[in-house]
Parts: structure tokens; sequence; C-alpha cells
């Protein structure tokens, strides 16, 4: 379970400031799939980044499964991501000069997966995405598509718990889009991830189970969970 607790993010100064997360408060229960919504300046990917512990919040809590890793040095929170979180970007963020098998076998190297099980592992990734046929292949070579099917592979490859993905289909056609978004869904029902999507996308927002939409940096209303 995620616990946002009393959650505050202030930029500036007393004279000038904006509070771009504004006391938010809510509960997640694992494995379900959940959007925060939002115009562009609401607040909801500084709430992801605090939450994934990207950032440190001016006040409040987060607590994973009971942990406040607000609490924990960089070091510590820095592991814990690397063990419980993984991340897909609308913008990819793939190594376009590596190959497909380099770039899913990154967060098992920041892991310190040995050698000896990676390869096991990124065959699987790759097979979860259907680019078994392209582990050779460099990231450049791919089409839109397969690049944010290559960037789950990625993000699922050390089996997380929290799966955070911010405008994932952002960048790509409705088509391209819908197969992406069942490959996430369909990913996070089959393995009980908690999936935490950003997005402005009301349709993609439909598609989870907890809807939380954001205004000026505070909670404007939360469908399929209580506040």
């Amino acid at each position: 379970m995620i616990e946002v607790k009393n959650l505050v993010k202030t930029y500036g100064t007393k004279g000038d400031f904006l509070n771009a997360v504004n006391d938010v408060s809510f509960s997640i229960p694992s494995g379900a799939s959940v959007a925060i919504l939002g115009k562009s300046g609401s607040g909801k990917s500084t709430l992801m980044h605090i939450m994934s512990g990207l950032d440190k919040p001016t006040s409040g809590e987060v607590l994973i499964d009971g942990k406040n890793i607000m609490l924990l040095k960089q070091k510590e929170i820095d592991k814990f991501r690397s063990k419980k979180m993984s991340f897909i970007f609308q913008s990819f963020f793939v190594q376009a000069k590596e190959s497909c098998y380099d770039n899913v076998s990154l967060p098992l190297e920041i892991a310190d997966v040995p050698n000896s099980r990676r390869r096991a592992m990124i065959e699987s990734a790759l097979a979860a995405v259907d680019l078994s046929e392209k582990i050779k292949a460099r990231a450049k070579e791919l089409s839109g598509g397969q690049k944010q099917r290559l960037a789950v592979a990625r993000a699922i490859v050390n089996s997380p718990q929290i799966l955070f993905a911010d405008e994932p289909t952002g960048n790509l056609d409705s088509v391209t889009g819908g197969l992406v978004e069942d490959l996430l869904f369909g990913y996070s029902k089959k393995n009980k991830v908690t999936l935490i999507i950003v997005t402005h996308d009301f349709d993609l927002a439909a598609r989870c189970e907890i809807q939380i939409h954001l205004k000026d940096g505070k909670i404007d209303s939360i469908k399929g969970l209580k506040k």
C-alpha cells in the first residue's frame, strides 16, 4: 500500500512562492491501477516525483508498505527505488545507439543483478512486449511504438512492485498508444503490480480503477477510492 499524507511542495520564497502540491493525502491499495489527472501545471508530475522519491516534499509523508521513504538517506532511497519501482516516460529515454538487450539490461546493472541471471530476465521482458526478434537491434532502428515497448521492457525487467508511467502514450498515435496501454494494464493485472499513470487523457484515465484529479496542486476529486 502507498499512503500519501499531507504532502506539500513549495517553490520560491515567502514573498513569492508557489504550492505545486498543496496538502495532498490519499492511499492506494497494492496492485491497483491509478490515474493522476490534471491540466499542465496542476502538480501531477511533481506529485509523482515525490511519491517515487525522485523529489522531496516541503512537508508531509509518503509511506510504502509502512515505510516512510522521506526518512531514508539518498543512497537508501536509491536502493529502495531500484528494487521496488520502475518508470516509463513520454519521451522513451532509450539509449539510441545501444542494442535492445543492453537497454533492458541497464536496471539490472543498477540493481547489481549478477550477470548469470541477466540474460533470462532480459529475454523474458522483451518477449513480454513482443520484441524478442529485436534483441540485437539498436534502439534507433525501432519505430516509436517499438521504442515505447522497449521502455516498458526495461521497466518490467526487474519485476517492480510499483510502475510509474508519465504520459506513456503521449507521443504515440491512437492505435499504437492503445497497444501500449493494453500492455501496461495487462502486465499490472497479471502480476498484481501497482500502476500509477500521470496523464491528461481522460480516456486513458477511465481505464484505471482509481482516478485522482488535481487542480492547482490540490485534490479536486477522487473516484474509485475514499480519500
